[in-house]
Order: structure tokens, then sequence, then C-alpha cells
């Protein structure tokens, strides 16, 4: 998982460690003016010349707390043992480590806090040459870390919803293809591994196939399925299924919706009247983390049009860029939920920052 991105960043902060320790190239001193060098040499006022012959007085001032060496040294952009990073040059090499984010579908908002983070880690800080590979691993891992909404148990929410004597109702969207259904089983496996009653929801009436799928999982589960025909209403569909649940005392109403993309303006509108409708406790976006900057761009307009609660991210485990994982969250403002790691019931992880961390080669 993020191969590709992790031997980059090993990479580019390699050279970035390199180029830190090597002295900063200093200004060239100002030369005087022609016309300042062939000034005529003036005699001091009487005064003055009188004040510089004047015997000088006893020092009272207090004695210095640091030697002189250790003045110079600690006045000094370079020692022996320390260097600073000034800002034009971190942004000199900070490209670098921009371009290999850039190439592994990091969004561009999440490029722009790192280089936030690191410039206020790094610029005019003193830094240890021998630990400065250390510092920038530290500081890159800990805004990488920032880049992750806070998160919450989806377990624990949906018992308080049950707790209050109502099904927990959860929808997920998502456009074809980014393995939303196979996920909506995931997660139903996962509920009834905690003791709760499932039903799903077959709102995905634009594809006969999807039915179809849903029955398959369902059947394998031991979960009813409630369906229409193809062509049917999507939200009469997730209507009916709320409605079950309540008649029969079932604790959670998984719906399923039809994949649409996200800049079809009336398919948005449909999966509108389904949220109207349904009145979901929860609305999940599933997307494919294979997919890079197209998945940031559903995520962020999915969020858009109804407002999303989560985010699931399938085919992680075969995710060698990263980019959708590192920057989904930050870009929505809402919180990775569950890595999909295999087509298996089981292959459905609770998410959490060190796995990316721990992926990119950034531990501690």
């Amino acid at each position: 998982m993020f191969g590709f991105l992790k031997k980059k960043l090993g990479e580019v902060i390699g050279r970035i460690t390199e180029r830190a320790k090597e002295p900063e190239k200093e200004a060239p001193e100002k030369k005087e003016t022609q016309a300042e060098e062939h000034l005529p040499a003036q005699k001091p006022e009487p005064a003055v010349e009188a004040k510089r012959q004047e015997p000088k007085k006893a020092a009272t001032a207090a004695p210095e707390k640091k030697g002189l060496f250790s003045r110079i040294a600690s006045a000094v952009t370079g020692t022996v043992t320390t260097t600073k990073i000034s800002e034009g040059r971190f942004d000199d090499m900070f490209h670098d480590l921009e371009i290999a984010l850039l190439e592994n579908s990091v969004a561009m908002e999440a490029v722009d806090k790192i280089k936030a983070d690191l410039k206020a880690a790094l610029v005019e800080k003193p830094l240890l040459r021998g630990k400065i590979d250390e510092t920038i691993r530290n500081a890159l891992r800990g805004s990488i870390e920032g880049l992750f909404a806070s998160g919450y148990d989806l377990n624990e929410k949906i018992k308080a919803r049950i707790n209050e004597g109502k099904p927990a109702k959860i929808m997920f969207v998502g456009i074809n293809g980014s393995g939303k259904t196979t996920t909506i089983a995931k997660m139903a496996k996962m509920l009834q591994d905690s003791k709760l009653k499932v039903v799903i929801a077959a709102s995905d009436t634009f594809r006969a196939a999807a039915i179809h799928q849903l029955q398959e999982h369902a059947d394998k589960l031991g979960i009813k399925l409630i369906k229409h025909d193809y062509g049917s209403d999507p939200a009469a569909v997730a209507f009916d299924a709320i409605k079950y649940a309540e008649a029969h005392g079932i604790d959670v109403v998984l719906i399923d919706t039809a994949g649409r993309l996200h800049s079809n303006a009336n398919l948005m509108d449909e999966m509108k009247k389904v949220a109207r409708v349904a009145k979901p406790d929860f609305r999940i976006f599933v997307g494919e983390a294979i997919t890079g900057n197209d998945c940031i761009e559903q995520a962020r307009s999915f969020n858009d049009a109804i407002g999303i609660d989560g985010i699931i991210l399938a085919k992680a485990d075969v995710d060698e860029r990263g980019g959708a994982a590192v920057s989904a969250s930050h870009v929505t403002g809402k919180p990775i939920l569950y890595l999909g790691t295999g087509q298996g019931y089981d292959d459905l992880v609770p998410f959490r920052a060190e796995i990316i961390i721990e992926q990119l080669g950034l531990t501690a």
C-alpha cells in the first residue's frame, strides 16, 4: 500500500536533508561607491579630538554570561553543529517534495497545508546537522496527521440511535464501480458481528444487475433485502425499507443508491430526493482509493450536494499512490471511517491515521 509515494518521499527527504546541511551562500558585501572612495579626509573638530585624547574609564557594565566564542557561535547561521534554512531556500527545496506529492495524487489543498506546516517547523530554526532527516520526517508526519478530520466510532453512534427507539439509517453514495455494493455487504456483516439486526434497501433501481448483486450478498448473510422492480422510484424503496425495520424491530437500515457521476445534475437531484425521504442518520461516501484525484473530486462534489458524514475508501490495499487517503478528509472536512482491504466480508478495517503514517514510512 502506498509503495510509490513512500519511495518518492524517502528519496526527496534524503535530497532535502543533504541540501539543508550545505552552508547557505552569503550575499556579497556592499562595496563603497566610487564617490565615497575618493572623498577627501576631513579633520575632526577640536572638541571631538579632545574627547578622543581623554583616558578611557574602567568599564562598569555587567559581566558577559557567555564567552566570546559562544556568542559568535549562537549568532552565526550554519555553525559546526547546527544550521538554519532561510525562507527562500526552503521554497527552493520544497519544490521537489511538492512535485512528488502532486505526482501521487495528493490534492493541492493538502500540499499547501504541508508546505505551511513544514515552513513553520523548519524555516529560521536552529537545526542540529546530525538530526535534520529526523526533524524533517517528524514535521512531515505531524503535518500529515493533521490532514485527517477527527473520526468517530460508527458502531457507537448507531447504538446510540437505536437506544432512542429508532432504527439507524445509513445511506451510501458514490459513482458506479466504486465498490459501494460490496462495501454495504461488508458493513452488514460488521453490524451482524455486533449483534445488530440489519435490512438492506436496494434503492439503485437504475441497474437490474445492482439489485441482483445485492440479493446475492443478502442471501449469503441471511439478511432481508427490500427491493422494487427495475426502474422504480428509489426513494420509495428506501421508505419501504425503513417502515419494514420499524415494524420488525430491525436495528439498522442500509440504503444503496444508484452510482452516478458527480457531474450529472439530474442524477444528483434524484439522490437528494432519496435523502429527503429517508432522512438518513449517516450519509457515507464510498470511493475507490486507487482513482486518486478523481476520488477526491467525487468526495468533494457529493459533500457539496448532500453533506456527507464520513468516507469509506475501497481498494485501499492496492493503492500505490495514497493521494486519496491523504487528501479526501482534508478536502471535505469529513473523517475517513473505514478502509476496504480486500473482497471478503471481513475486509473492512476502521481507519486510523497511524495506518497511513506507517505505510508512508514516517513512523517515529
